[in-house]
C-alpha cells in the first residue's frame, strides 16, 4: 500500500494492503478499509468507518462515525458477484449512512453522483443510480433500483420502493412513502405519497426562469386533468411548449419507460 505524505492515518485503523490512497486523505481512529478500496483526494473518514469492496469514493468526500459503506448487498439473489460502488465528489455521508454495491442482476453498480448530503441513517440499497446537489434526511431509505435525478429533496423517515423514479427537483415530504414516480419539479407528501403540486420554492432557489415556471404551473394542471390518458395529454403538452426546459424535463420523464406508475394528485 502507498501513502501519500500529506495522508493523515490513525494508527488504530485497519487498512488492506490493497486500498489506493490519495493525496491529503485523513483516515481517523478505528476505520477499517478493505481490500480494493479507493480514496481520492481529501478524503476524511471521521471515526469508525468500514468499507469494502469495489468501491471508488470521490474527492472531497467525508464520511462520519458508523457509516457502512460498499458491504455485501441485502438481496437474496446476490451470489458473490463482484459489483462496485461509485460515489462521486464532495458528498458529505453523515452517522450510520449504509450504502450497497450493485448486483449481477440490476447492472452492477450503485453510483452516487457528486455534492449530495445523507445525513443520519439513510440506507442507499443495491443498483440505485443517485444523482448530483441531492439533500437526503434522516432515516430515508432507498429500496433497489432506486432513481434519484438531480437536485431533489427527501424528507426525514421516508421511503421509496424499489425501481421508483425521483424526477429532477422534486420534493419528498416527511414520512411519506414513495410507491410511484415522481415528476421532475413534483411535491408529494403523505403515508402513500400523493402528488401535492410543484416545487416553485427549489425552482426559485436554483434561478429558474419565471416564465418557464408560470409555464411550467400551467402545464401541471393539463397533464392532470381528466382529460384523456396521461401519455396522450403529456405528448400534447410536450408538442405544445417546445421551447421550455422544465416542461420539457416533466414530459421527457413521463414518456420514458418505467416500471412503475407516477405519483398523482389527490382526486
Amino acid at each position: 500500500m502507498n501513502v501519500p505524505a500529506s495522508a493523515d492515518i490513525h494508527p488504530t485503523a485497519v487498512l488492506d494492503d490493497d486500498v489506493t490512497i490519495g493525496e491529503g486523505c485523513k483516515i481517523g481512529p478505528y476505520c477499517v478499509i478493505g481490500a480494493g478500496v479507493v480514496l481520492g483526494r481529501d478524503v476524511v473518514l471521521k471515526s469508525h468507518v468500514a468499507i469494502e469492496g469495489d468501491t471508488h469514493i470521490g474527492d472531497g468526500t467525508s464520511i462520519w462515525p458508523f457509516a457502512s459503506i460498499g458491504a455485501q448487498p441485502q438481496d437474496l439473489k446476490f451470489d458473490g458477484e463482484r459489483t462496485a460502488l461509485r460515489i462521486g465528489a464532495r458528498n458529505t455521508i453523515r452517522e450510520s449512512v449504509t450504502m450497497h454495491p450493485g448486483t449481477g442482476g440490476g447492472g452492477g453498480v450503485t453510483q452516487i453522483g457528486d455534492d449530495n448530503l445523507f445525513m443520519v441513517n439513510v440506507h442507499v440499497a443495491h443498483d440505485c443510480q443517485v444523482g448530483n446537489g441531492i439533500v437526503i434526511a434522516n432515516n430515508v431509505s432507498l429500496a433497489g433500483h432506486v432513481v434519484v435525478e438531480d437536485n431533489v429533496v427527501i424528507g426525514g423517515h421516508s421511503g421509496v420502493h424499489q425501481f421508483c423514479r425521483i424526477g429532477r427537483g422534486a420534493m419528498v415530504g416527511v414520512l411519506s412513502a414513495v410507491l410511484s414516480d415522481v415528476i421532475p419539479y413534483g411535491t408529494v407528501t403523505g403515508d402513500a405519497a400523493r402528488l401535492a403540486g410543484l416545487n416553485l420554492v427549489g425552482l426559485k432557489r436554483r434561478g429558474a426562469d419565471k416564465a418557464h415556471m408560470n409555464g411550467l404551473r400551467a402545464a401541471f394542471k393539463s397533464l392532470f386533468s381528466e382529460e384523456g390518458t396521461l401519455q396522450d395529454r403529456t405528448r400534447s403538452v410536450k408538442a405544445a411548449h417546445p421551447d421550455n426546459p422544465l416542461i420539457g424535463d416533466v414530459t421527457d420523464f413521463i414518456l420514458s419507460d418505467s416500471d412503475r406508475a407516477f405519483c398523482q394528485p389527490e382526486s
